[in-house]
């Protein structure tokens, strides 16, 4: 029987509409298992005494699947040793001051070494400050060793587009800074002593374990960067190196007989399956610098934020 005009024309628009969603599968498909080799590939299997090496490489937040891994470090007697590699701007207090108590855990048991990268500073710094031995490039950059608390004013901008802020709350304190109240003096000198006392901490973190006199804390401690170069002059690290620096310094030190092959090791992440990971992948890149901003909330040590991967 033949086709009336109208049915023909929706047959070949369905069978465009088939086409068109199985060419949209395929590429799903494809993309999937180029993610799932570029894992494979990457993969090493070492069952016997080794080097875990851990990569420390975005905005530095509290993480607790990031803390199970350093516990399970701990207790494998496999593991002899951990080489930390960070290139991190920093970020928050917190997750600062969880990954230099994990890691001063791990210190306990084996010994802990520290590779900065191109960056390691504020929290990142902090968290280098739990190894054993910190190594440095020449031009890593290091130090910006403070706490800032970030907020705006826009109570005059309100006004000039006709916004009336109402705001209802039990004491003269709460929810300060707020953007859309006025900043008075007394709400400065609350934060600037939420801020100093964790500068406090930080600071005498640093003078206690860099071994630093008065004289050389106040050198370091205005919030400057330094190259690595600097930064070993400072005595804010131990040395210029990288792995290779590592081993030697195991070996002297701590009196390692032979070099033990390196495994890289990550936290253990709830999703873990292809389409996981596309899903991760695909968050990472569109929502990435909102990401950051929600989880920079609050007291912040960072020296400026890094590029998103």
């Amino acid at each position: 029987m033949a086709l009336d005009a109208d049915t023909l024309l929706d047959r070949i628009q369905l069978k465009q509409q088939v086409s068109r969603w199985r060419t949209i599968a395929l590429a799903i498909a494809a993309i999937a298992l180029v993610v799932w080799f570029s894992q494979l590939s990457g993969a090493k299997t070492i069952t016997g005494d080794h080097i875990a090496r851990i990569t420390i490489d975005d905005i530095i937040t509290d993480d607790r699947y990031r803390d199970t891994l350093l516990k399970e470090l701990s207790n494998n007697d496999a593991v002899k040793a951990v080489f930390v590699r960070i290139d991190s701007p920093g970020g928050t207090a917190v997750g600062g001051e969880e990954l230099y108590l994990g890691l001063r855990r791990v210190a306990d048991k084996k010994p802990v070494v520290i590779l900065m990268r191109t960056l390691c500073t504020s929290a990142g710094y902090m968290a280098a400050l739990g190894g054993d031995h910190i190594l440095a490039r020449d031009g890593t950059i290091t130090g910006s060793i403070g706490v800032i608390m970030q907020s705006f004013e826009a109570t005059e901008l309100a006004k000039k587009i006709g916004i009336e802020p109402v705001i209802i709350k039990s004491a003269p304190n709460k929810a300060t800074p707020n953007p859309l109240e006025s900043f008075t003096p007394s709400q400065r000198t609350v934060i600037e002593g939420v801020v100093d006392d964790f500068y406090h901490y930080f600071t005498n973190l640093v003078q206690t374990r860099r071994n630093l006199s008065d004289a050389e804390l106040a050198a370091v401690s205005d919030g400057r960067i330094f190259t690595g170069t600097q930064a070993l002059q400072a005595k804010l690290i131990d040395g210029i190196g990288s792995e290779e620096q590592a081993h030697e310094w195991l070996k002297a030190e701590r009196k390692f007989k032979k070099t033990f092959p390196i495994k890289d090791v990550k936290p253990r992440r709830p999703d873990r399956s292809i389409f996981g990971k596309l899903e991760q992948l695909s968050n990472h890149s569109i929502f990435s610098l909102k990401e950051m901003m929600v989880k920079l909330d609050g007291l912040v040590l960072i020296w400026q934020p890094a590029p998103q991967h």
